[in-house]
């Protein structure tokens, strides 16, 4: 029988203690109440959920289509077998690093769905995100053979594109969304730099002082290429840096439970320079036979290759610790003096 204000003076002590009200055998289920209203929900869980997800995704997938067509493009135009052979070598890592990032925000995008329905267990996640990897990877491979010249290269672009991308839907299978949305964010901004900073190669050659020579050669060129990471690390760092700024404002605008601490901000700028040495990883074992293939035209193709793949692997080393320590230093920059306690019983 539920007590109104004005049946008994006895009922009222009773009914000013909310202790005593929620404890008592009228409302068996109010312990529970309490504690679900405060537990956050699945869906509040902002550690879980990467902001900007589908937006990710779209834009994954379209540098990734953009760049399976012009490698397509490149190949089609060249004369001979040779050169196709060739351009395939040079075209490749760009496809696989594309294709990772691609996996990588597609399965993240996927996972965000299965946290937004509630379903965040670890193993459910995992398999989704890697089944959302193998979907880009497969539909990325049936496009390079459907569209690609049918030659001994075709299979191996296909291979490689469509093992990159399930490995990066193993990556985003982690619990931390938002850490694997800016590595996202920023490997994707990384790539796009890379690409448009070619066109600002010939007049850095010219200002490093590229010559006739070929010491003057290989010097500009080694300095372009460090001031091409450099760049790139910076843009990487800057562009985590900013997407985590913005889950975590996102977050508090909703009064969702989660915080970031400075390990988050690190692997976020490291990120994108860990996803192309991991893309150098796929590149050398599952497209061997094209890169064999190149190295074995000439022994001009044979040095070139050794360059090529030297260089990416400094370019990846250059990208993850500057943009490890961009991210970290614009942290950083973020923290103010700890607070003052003014009521410390001991006067300090």
């Amino acid at each position: 029988m539920t007590k109104q204000p004005g049946d008994s003076p006895a009922a009222e002590p009773v009914q000013a203690s909310p202790d005593a009200d929620e404890a008592g055998p009228e409302h068996p289920d109010a312990a529970v109440d309490s504690l679900a209203a405060s537990t956050p929900s699945t869906l509040g869980r902002a550690d879980l959920l990467a902001p900007g997800a589908p937006a990710l995704g779209l834009l994954a997938l379209g540098w990734l289509a953009a760049m399976l067509w012009s490698t397509r493009a490149a190949i089609d135009s060249a004369a001979a077998g040779i050169t196709a052979i060739s351009l395939s070598a040079f075209a490749l890592p760009g496809v696989i690093s594309a294709a990772l990032v691609a996996g990588t925000a597609f399965a993240l995008f996927g996972a965000d769905l299965l946290a937004h329905r509630g379903r965040d267990r670890a193993t459910l996640r995992f398999v989704a995100a890697v089944a959302s990897g193998l979907l880009i990877g497969l539909a990325a491979a049936f496009a390079i053979n459907l569209t690609y010249a049918d030659t001994a290269t075709t299979n191996v672009i296909a291979g490689t594109t469509a093992a990159a991308a399930i490995i990066g839907g193993g990556i985003a299978a982690t619990r931390t969304a938002p850490v694997i949305g800016a590595v996202v964010a920023a490997g994707l901004g990384t790539l796009v730099f890379v690409v448009a900073f070619s066109r600002a190669r010939s007049p850095l050659f010219d200002l490093f002082g590229a010559g006739e020579t070929q010491e003057s050669l290989l010097s500009a060129a080694k300095w372009v290429s460090r001031t091409e990471s450099l760049l790139a690390g910076l843009v990487a760092g800057m562009v985590a840096f900013g997407y985590l700024t913005w889950a975590r404002r996102r977050a508090a605008r909703r009064s969702d439970p989660f915080t970031l601490r400075w390990p988050a901000y690190l692997i976020a700028g490291a990120g994108p320079g860990l996803l192309l040495l991991v893309a150098e990883v796929v590149l050398r074992i599952g497209g061997r036979r094209l890169l064999d293939l190149a190295g074995a035209l000439s022994e001009a193709d044979a040095v070139a290759q050794t360059s090529l793949g030297t260089s990416r692997v400094d370019n990846g080393i250059w990208v993850l610790f500057v943009g490890a320590l961009t991210a970290m230093i614009a942290f950083g920059r973020t923290l103010g003096p700890a607070p003052v306690d003014e009521d410390d019983p001991d006067g300090e």
